[in-house]
Parts: C-alpha cells; sequence; structure tokens
C-alpha cells in the first residue's frame, strides 16, 4: 500500500483487504460477526488508514504461490532489461566492426564474429542464470549491481581527473600572466 495514509482508496484495494479478512475467517481469527463488522467497514473504508484499521490486529497472510510466480516473473523481467541494456554497447561494436569489414571489400573472413563473442558469451550466460533449470537471480542482480558501482567509481575518477588537470592548466595560465615572469623582461 501507499505510505500516506489519507490517500483514497480503490474498489480493487477494498476487494482485496476483503479477501483477507475471508481468509482470516476460514482460518479461525475471526468470528462470524466479526467477519461481517470487518467486511462492511472495508466496504466503507475512504482513505488507506481506514483500510488499514479494518485489518490492523491480524497478522500478514503468507505469500501465495500465484503472488510468487508475479514477484519472480517481474524480477526476471526487470533482469533481462538489464542485462541486455548492458550487452548492447557490444553489439553496437559488433555492428560497426562489420560495417568496417563490409566497406573494406568484405574479402577477407569475417573478423568482426570475434567482437560479437564477449556479448553473446554474457547474454547466454546471464540467459541461463535468469531463465536455465535453477535460476540465479540474486548472482545476475549482484553481478550487474557490481558493474554499475565499477563504472560509476570509472566515472568520478575520469571526473576527479579532469577536474585536477583544469586546476592544473588554471595555475599555470596565472603563473604566465603574473607580471615580472615575462621572458627577457628584467623588473
Amino acid at each position: 500500500m501507499p505510505e500516506d495514509p489519507q490517500l483514497r482508496v480503490s474498489d480493487e484495494e477494498r476487494d482485496r483487504v476483503v479477501q483477507e479478512i475471508r481468509e482470516h475467517f476460514a482460518a479461525g481469527r475471526l468470528s462470524e460477526e466479526e467477519l461481517d463488522e470487518r467486511v462492511q467497514a472495508a466496504y466503507q473504508a475512504r482513505t488507506q488508514d481506514e483500510l488499514q484499521a479494518v485489518r490492523s490486529d491480524l497478522p500478514a497472510l503468507p505469500v501465495t504461490r500465484a503472488q510468487q510466480r508475479a514477484e519472480l516473473a517481474e524480477r526476471r523481467s526487470h533482469l533481462q532489461r538489464r542485462v541486455l541494456q548492458e550487452a548492447g554497447g557490444g553489439l553496437g561494436l559488433f555492428a560497426l566492426c562489420t560495417v568496417i569489414w563490409a566497406a573494406s571489400g568484405a574479402s577477407a573472413s569475417f573478423w568482426p564474429i570475434w567482437v560479437l563473442l564477449i556479448p553473446l558469451i554474457v547474454l547466454l550466460r546471464n540467459g541461463w542464470r535468469l531463465y536455465g533449470p535453477a535460476p540465479e537471480l540474486d548472482r545476475v542482480e549482484e553481478e550487474l549491481d557490481r558493474r554499475a558501482r565499477s563504472d560509476r567509481r570509472s566515472e568520478r575518477r575520469d571526473a576527479r581527473s579532469d577536474r585536477r588537470d583544469a586546476r592544473i592548466e588554471r595555475r599555470s595560465d596565472r603563473r604566465r600572466e603574473l607580471p615580472g615572469r615575462d621572458r627577457g623582461h628584467d623588473t
């Protein structure tokens, strides 16, 4: 649920809470009278706060198999997009090499295939980890996060180097501009 307790709720959210209340009734946590009161209160709820009050003293229900599958599919889809984005640079390089090979007469062996092997291996390995018999989603995510952190560190290092070079250049410019520092002139 959204964090703001004053947000208004939808019919779908009310129905979901009513279903939870019915499951708690089936588990023996509520009497029939409590069930009726809570269902009525849930359908009359206008805000998140009111809806949450209906089930505040009930434990969270275990996640269903359908919910687990939906979460797994969503996570896989997200990781698949990240893997494809990361491999896109290598595939772009392959396309550039293929154009160079074709522009040079395409008479030699198809050497751009060697450039394609790297992103292809990465795609196959991560595809197996995402969709193989024993999915390793955590491992794929850790690897992608590690590369992203490494890229950010590299970008920060490059930015620091650029700032350092700019400072050195400014100092050099100031030294040249100082009076009495001109070569061949005595002051």
